[in-house]
Order: structure tokens, then C-alpha cells, then sequence
């Protein structure tokens, strides 16, 4: 029996080519420190190749959303039901053909990739923080932790979200959209009085704080948003995994991998079908719960540019914005495009998660 045992332990590495040994005793089993520049690095970039897959797939929408949500007067006739968002798709194929459904697309990119990326490196980062262990799992700090990565990345990347705005929201084109000339454009326009009325304010800040028209409603729109939304999604993952349903869910693999990964602290990822449907209900509930706010910051971005005079060309409250809306359209009003608004941010959460959860799992995080 000792010789035999002695036997097996010489022959075992015999097992493996020349300079491999067993993968539970390689570098690459062993965890990576969720708080190294490695892991930040490698899960940046599997949340800036999601977010821009998820807006490249909805861009369409997008475009058609954005003009119903700042009430362009061309599209107005549109809005209310499924059959408008087809007419609507029909008026900018006729018009700008294929280039009109991705109008302001470049900008979307370059703004969602680092977007996304710090939203889900924030997300992994204060979730750590806030959730060290198992004990922690309770829901204020999953909802706490998705809110807190949502306002860190939309304050660094919100100048270009209100360009992209900017570039859907023109209809007519006269000659070239050119990106300076917007840039140039919302700088120039008048300034917040608030800011204005302040001495020790410099005027170039006043005029450079215009590129956050409409941030305050962003921020308040992005609580709710970003954590519901990653709420949900971590509470349907967690539902999808239970016994009951994990031989329907969780994608097979063999117990030597999944020995290697759980040493990388990996859950095995949940089948195409779970993960993409863990996503969309979650990108359904976050925009219930955040599109009054995304009304309003939409009607904020384009405020000068839908100013019939010069008191409406003036730097708008968020107070005074709600008041329009509500005045021309009551309650409703609030919830104008939602439909289209899920039929977005079904596939486009639905996408973002899928992919983001795919790539943290090739590369190793």
C-alpha cells in the first residue's frame, strides 16, 4: 500500500507536458486582489467593451427616444405608441437614411466606454467596501454600492452625454454637423445667474458649467437608477442559482475548472437565456424607477435650443422644467417615450450584463 501511494505521487507529474504542472497550482488559480491595479484594469475593461456593445446594439432607439423626450417638433406627431415609433424609424430613414439612426453615435462611444468602465470598477470597488463578506448582504448596501458607481461615472463623463444630445436632437441639416461647432456653441450660451451673480465666480467657469446642463436631475435620476439596477440584477442572479433552478441556469462545466475557478473567487456564469433575462428585468425596473428624471435632465439639455424668447433661453431650473411638463402633458408627461424606453433598455442592459459577465469570466476576475 506505501509503495503504491509513493508511486502515484513520482508518476503524477508525469501527467502534464514539460514545465506545466496542475492548474490548481498555477499563477493564474490563485485570486486576483479585487483592489490591485490588475483586477481594476481588467474589470475597466470588461465594463467599457460591454457598455459599448449594449449602445451600439440600441443606438436606433436611442435616437428616436431622445427626439420624443425633448419634444422635437418634427417628431411630436410620433410619440404615444408602438405605431409612432415605427413612423418615427420611417421619417429618418426617408430623411438621413441609415446615418440618421446613428447620428451622435461616435460621441456615444467615446463617451460609454469609459462610462461604463468606471461604473462597473466603482461598483466592484464600493461593493467590496461595503460588502467584505456574506454577513453584509443585505439590501440598502447592494442598492447603496450600484448608486454610488452610477454617480462617479456620470459626473466624469456627462459633457459628452449632453453632446450626444445635442447632435440627436438636430433634425435639419443645413450644412455639416461639425462637433467644435456644438462644443463652441454650449459654451457661449448664457450662463446659470447663479452662477453669474457670484464675484468670486470666474465668468470661463460659469460658461464651462453649461456642459452640466441638466446634471442635477442626472444625479437624482442615477440614484434609483443605477441601484435598481444592479440590485436587481445581483438579487435574479442570486434567485437563478438556487438549487431549484441551477441545473436549468448555470452553464456545465467540468469539476477540474471549476475547482480552478472557485480558487479565483469565480461563480460558474449563469446559461445565455438566465443572464440575458436577469439583465432585461433588471434594465426594466431601473428605468421605471429613474425616468422622470431622465425627462426632465432631456428637456434641460435642449432647453436653449426649443427657447422661443429670451426669458426661455435662460439657464432653466430643474423646478422649472418639471413645471413645463407638467403643464403641457400632466402627469403623463413624466413618462413620455417609456415604452420605447423599455423596449430600449431591455436589450441594452440585457446586453451590457451579458457581456460584462462573460468577459470577467475569460478574463479571470
Amino acid at each position: 500500500m506505501g509503495e503504491g501511494t509513493g508511486s502515484s505521487v513520482v508518476r503524477e507529474p508525469n501527467n502534464y507536458k514539460k514545465g506545466e504542472v496542475p492548474p490548481t497550482t498555477t499563477a493564474q488559480s490563485q485570486a486576483i486582489n479585487k483592489y490591485s491595479v490588475e483586477y481594476i484594469v481588467r474589470s475597466g475593461i470588461a465594463g467599457g467593451v460591454s457598455g459599448s456593445c449594449a449602445k451600439t446594439l440600441i443606438a436606433p432607439l436611442d435616437r428616436i427616444k431622445i427626439l420624443f423626450q425633448t419634444s422635437n417638433p418634427h417628431y411630436t406627431k410620433y410619440t404615444g405608441s408602438l405605431v409612432g415609433l415605427v413612423e418615427a424609424a420611417k421619417h429618418i430613414w426617408i430623411n438621413d437614411g441609415i446615418r440618421g439612426f446613428y447620428q451622435g453615435h461616435s460621441v456615444t462611444l467615446i463617451r460609454i466606454f469609459p462610462y461604463a468602465a468606471i461604473k462597473f470598477v466603482a461598483y466592484e470597488q464600493v461593493r467590496n467596501l461595503l460588502i467584505p463578506s456574506s454577513n453584509y448582504e443585505v439590501p440598502w448596501r447592494r442598492i447603496l454600492s450600484g448608486s454610488l458607481a452610477g454617480l462617479c461615472s456620470v459626473f466624469v463623463t456627462y459633457p459628452l452625454d449632453l453632446l450626444r444630445v445635442r447632435l440627436a436632437y438636430v433634425t435639419e441639416h443645413k450644412s455639416k454637423v461639425r462637433l467644435i461647432d456644438f462644443i463652441r456653441a454650449i459654451y457661449h450660451e448664457p450662463a446659470s445667474t447663479t452662477l453669474t451673480s457670484r464675484r468670486y465666480i470666474p465668468k470661463w467657469f460659469a460658461h464651462w458649467c453649461n456642459f452640466y446642463r441638466g446634471y442635477c436631475p442626472t444625479v437624482l435620476g442615477m440614484i434609483p437608477y443605477a441601484g435598481v439596477s444592479f440590485f436587481a440584477h445581483d438579487c435574479l442572479h442570486d434567485l437563478l442559482r438556487i438549487p431549484l433552478c441551477a441545473p436549468y441556469t448555470v452553464i456545465k462545466i467540468s469539476e477540474q475548472e471549476k475547482d480552478r475557478r472557485s480558487q479565483q473567487n469565480q461563480r460558474t456564469p449563469l446559461t445565455t437565456w438566465a443572464e440575458l433575462g436577469a439583465g432585461g428585468l433588471a434594465g426594466m425596473a431601473s428605468q421605471t424607477a429613474a425616468y422622470p428624471f431622465e425627462i426632465i435632465r432631456r428637456r434641460l439639455q435642449v432647453s436653449t435650443l426649443t427657447a422661443t424668447n429670451a426669458h426661455e433661453h435662460k439657464f432653466q431650473s430643474i423646478g422649472g422644467i418639471a413645471r413645463i411638463i407638467y403643464k403641457e402633458r400632466g402627469w403623463r408627461g413624466f413618462f413620455v417615450g417609456l415604452s420605447i424606453g423599455y423596449i430600449k433598455v431591455t436589450p441594452m442592459v440585457a446586453c451590457s450584463f451579458f457581456v460584462y459577465e462573460r468577459m470577467k469570466w475569460h478574463l479571470g476576475i
